[in-house]
């Protein structure tokens, strides 16, 4: 485990402490109880695919540990709107706030401005942050396989699903791939970014292609910055990604967005 991740969990633990002792669990659920259901993340991306449109995950993210503050100023709303403007299938938040700069509240702000699907984006090691993510509106959660044993990432899936949400899980490698494809979710991210280098190769997500049947749904994310990055997955029939970086300092998200997949 890289240095970063221990760290970020580390902060994790923390902040999930303080949290509780801010709004329970139980108070979390109650406010997810009021809310409507949740918009169908894996079912949109799996629709656009059917129709043979690239699936794309737009990501609304402020800064990243390797690369700094990636947009300022961050309007979470207008960056939003003009993914859903543009062609996006989903968006994924940024809620970490030391690391990435987000905020919880980007989540329910993104989510009413564009009308899309929305996974909460974050380091998720308790079932008090999935329902948390729940009371905050998201319809999907990200695990990753990274920072988590098999019995954990069994039990926050089952919360999630419990809760109406669907799970996209994040690997980097063909280890952690084979125990991603014990879970039920039919999303797979594969991220080409090496956690321990940062080092970002397209080439994983072709390598580890193989290993998903077609009862899954493979996603490639990070890397993707040109449209030949995204001809090369859809030649190998790779037709979902995650994508943040490219448009976060372009003038208009929505716009690179279309340049890139359309």
């Amino acid at each position: 485990m890289s240095d970063i991740l221990s760290k970020i969990l580390a902060t994790k633990r923390e902040e999930i402490a303080h949290g509780k002792q801010v709004l329970s669990e139980i108070q979390w659920l109650s406010k997810a109880a009021q809310l409507p259901s949740p918009r169908g993340f894996a079912l949109a991306l799996k629709t656009a695919v059917a129709k043979g449109l690239p699936a794309i995950i737009a990501e609304v993210k402020r800064a990243s540990p390797s690369k700094g503050i990636l947009r300022e100023p961050f309007d979470p709303v207008d960056i939003a709107k003009s993914y859903a403007e543009h062609g996006a299938t989903c968006l994924s938040v940024l809620t970490d706030v030391q690391y990435f700069k987000g905020a919880p509240q980007y989540l329910d702000m993104a989510r009413e401005a564009s009308g899309l699907p929305v996974i909460r984006k974050d380091f998720i090691i308790d079932t008090y942050q999935v329902v948390q993510a729940r009371g905050l509106g998201a319809d999907a959660i990200l695990l990753i396989v990274s920072a988590l044993e098999l019995s954990q990432l069994i039990d926050l899936e089952q919360c999630a699903i419990d809760l109406g949400m669907d799970v996209l899980v994040e690997v980097h490698d063909e280890a952690e791939m084979d125990i991603a494809l014990q879970l039920k979710t039919p999303l797979i991210g594969v991220n080409n970014r090496n956690l321990r280098t940062f080092e970002t190769r397209l080439q994983t997500t072709l390598d580890l292609r193989h290993k998903v049947g077609p009862q899954h749904l493979l996603i490639t994310e990070s890397g993707i910055a040109t449209r030949d990055d995204v001809a090369l997955m859809r030649s190998h029939d790779v037709h979902a990604f995650l994508v943040g970086e490219a448009f976060m300092r372009a003038p208009s998200p929505g716009q690179a967005l279309q340049s890139l997949f359309y």
